[in-house]
């Protein structure tokens, strides 16, 4: 009897199993896919979109042979990439740009009102730092030191954040400590050394900046120089910039157009990196200077037209008014006025992938009642 018994579970036994096999038989495997394979059904019905393009993934369900692990070569970038096709965009809605890939708009405002509170507070050089802190490097110094800077960027081929971030390291470190002349130099390529280990996904490494100064410094010594920036601006490297804003203000000053004004863009980032030369425009507020450089650049190209309006008041809070003295600095150094000698600027903008923007020039005069309160 616990013969049978025991055969009957044994068979049993055997059956569960092979009805078991059976089904997994039936049911298909699933693939392993890679990440390029992921379609919008294996995400379900998820409002979020995918990172790939539909192309893409069309590409990589046809590819056939291994992924290759060579390494992907890095774009620089230019300007031109800053230009962004915003279709019918006003300032009132700038913030909640519906095609925006990280759905950010929600709270891209706060994000600026925080930089707006940001570049008031800490974080700025002094506005007469030259008078009180230095005693052996003047103005003139610092502009020939930033043109070389402008140079060493294209050079390089840097993001412009590189170099805006660069010129505010250099402000700031000059705001706390006396400098002797032959170390002016070395304090610029310590602060884009910094800059570009902040803001570049492939940094240069330390020899090529060694190497721009004709090995004037050493290896140690930048380092050295580095540690003491780094030291001196108490580690707090990241702060708004003139770029920072004048990305945001550029948006607003296109209009109602559904094709970017490339001529006006490229204006803008010029006569702000002239604003760069100018110990002058160290006192005002990087926003302010975005701001005047978009006035003076809708000027430039139609001054028939008042170059000032509602939208563009209320989006960057300044009036007309606030930006004459700004205006009226930029403009001199557009009009080589101040600065003639320093040419690195001028030279890089009268390329024509920069329009030759670098060749245009505002009339003399700006109307005085351009400057007033625009009418509501």
């Amino acid at each position: 009897m616990a013969n049978q018994e025991n055969s009957m579970r044994v068979t049993r036994s055997k059956k569960r199993a092979s009805e078991a096999m059976a089904e997994n038989q039936q049911q298909p495997q699933k693939k392993r896919v890679v990440l390029g394979e992921i379609s919008s059904n294996i995400l379900g019905t998820s409002t979020v979109r995918p990172c790939v393009q539909p192309r893409t993934r069309a590409r990589s369900r046809k590819a056939t042979k291994p992924v290759s692990t060579a390494p992907i070569p890095v774009l620089e970038t230019t300007p031109e990439e800053d230009v962004v096709s915003l279709g019918n965009v006003s300032s009132h809605d700038v913030d909640s740009i519906s095609d925006d890939p990280q759905l950010c708009g929600t709270y891209v405002s706060g994000i600026y009102e925080y930089l707006r509170n940001m570049e008031q507070e800490k974080r700025r050089p002094l506005p007469d730092y030259m008078q009180k802190i230095q005693k052996d490097v003047s103005a003139n110094m610092r502009g020939i030191l930033v043109d070389w800077l402008v140079e060493l960027a294209e050079e390089f081929r840097v993001v412009s954040d590189t170099l805006y971030l660069t010129i505010s390291h250099i402000d700031r470190y000059l705001s706390y400590k006396p400098l002797n002349r032959q170390r002016l130099q070395l304090l610029g390529v310590s602060a884009m050394l910094i800059a570009s280990k902040y803001e570049e996904i492939d940094p240069k490494p330390l020899e090529k900046f060694c190497d721009m100064t004709e090995n004037t410094y050493t290896k140690q010594e930048v380092v050295d120089m580095e540690a003491d920036v780094l030291k001196t601006l108490n580690y707090e490297m990241g702060n708004p910039t003139l770029k920072t804003f004048l990305r945001r203000f550029n948006r607003v000053a296109q209009g109602d157009t559904k094709n970017p004004n490339l001529q006006l863009e490229f204006l803008t980032y010029y006569l702000a990196e002239l604003s760069l030369l100018d110990y002058g425009c160290v006192k005002f507020l990087p926003s302010m200077v975005a701001a005047a450089v978009v006035f003076l650049a809708k000027f430039t190209i139609n001054p028939q037209m008042h170059p000032w309006d509602l939208e563009l008041q209320e989006f960057t809070r300044y009036k007309p008014s606030d930006l004459k003295e700004c205006v009226l600095r930029i403009q001199d150094l557009q009009l080589n006025r101040r600065g003639a000698s320093l040419v690195a600027v001028k030279n890089k903008y009268k390329q024509h992938k920069y329009k030759c923007v670098s060749t245009l020039t505002s009339l003399l005069e700006i109307p005085a009642f351009y400057f007033e309160e625009v009418a509501k």
